[in-house]
């Protein structure tokens, strides 16, 4: 007697590639892109590399799915704190200090995986981070423009300054306290600088 039901080759998927990607983003916004290597990930995952290859293609096809689960999960809500009903200068310093929060909630993954990427010595994961940093950025001078048009260029380089800044020394240790202060002297600045 023969089934119409078509056969798999070889053992069926061991593992579950969305967990698997949540564990990858852990690796690599502990230790960053250049330093996780395919066997760090399949070692992590329990997996062999001929699965990881079936399931991601290769390291950067896995690092786009990290990001975007970032971008999903973890990244700033800029949607939720750059309101038009609140003062400009009131929402860049709330970004600051939410990223001062996110950056310092876990020592073991410090700092922003987005910023921090942009620094990788991999072209195509570089390219990958920077185009999420630079949408982020374009957010943030809508935001601005809206009421503050000629200050929209120089006041979103500010910020973004400030987010990195705040990302390396989130990465090197600095406590949230201090990376606190840094935000909200970044915010009077803010205030100064967009008074009506």
């Amino acid at each position: 007697m023969t089934t119409d039901i078509p056969r798999t080759r070889g053992r069926p998927r061991r593992f579950d590639a969305d967990q698997g990607v949540e564990i990858a983003q852990k690796l690599f916004h502990a230790r960053g892109y250049d330093a996780v290597g395919v066997a760090d990930v399949t070692q992590a995952l329990g997996i062999n590399p001929p699965s990881f290859y079936a399931a991601f293609g290769n390291k950067a096809g896995l690092y786009a799915r990290v990001l975007e689960r970032y971008s999903l999960t973890a990244a700033i809500p800029l949607a939720d704190i750059l309101r038009p009903d609140r003062p400009v200068a009131e929402c860049l310093a709330a970004v600051l200090e939410d990223a001062c929060r996110r950056y310092a909630s876990d020592p073991a993954t410090a700092g922003c995986l987005v910023l921090e990427g942009t620094h990788c010595d991999d072209p195509e994961a570089r390219a990958a981070t920077r185009a999420l940093q630079a949408a982020a950025e374009d957010v943030i001078r809508g935001f601005i423009a809206a009421r503050h048009p000629e200050k929209a260029e120089s006041v979103t380089d500010f910020v973004s300054t400030t987010m990195t800044g705040l990302s390396a020394k989130a990465r090197s240790g600095l406590e949230l306290d201090r990376l606190m202060a840094i935000a909200r002297l970044a915010g009077r600045i803010l205030t100064q600088e967009l008074a009506d």
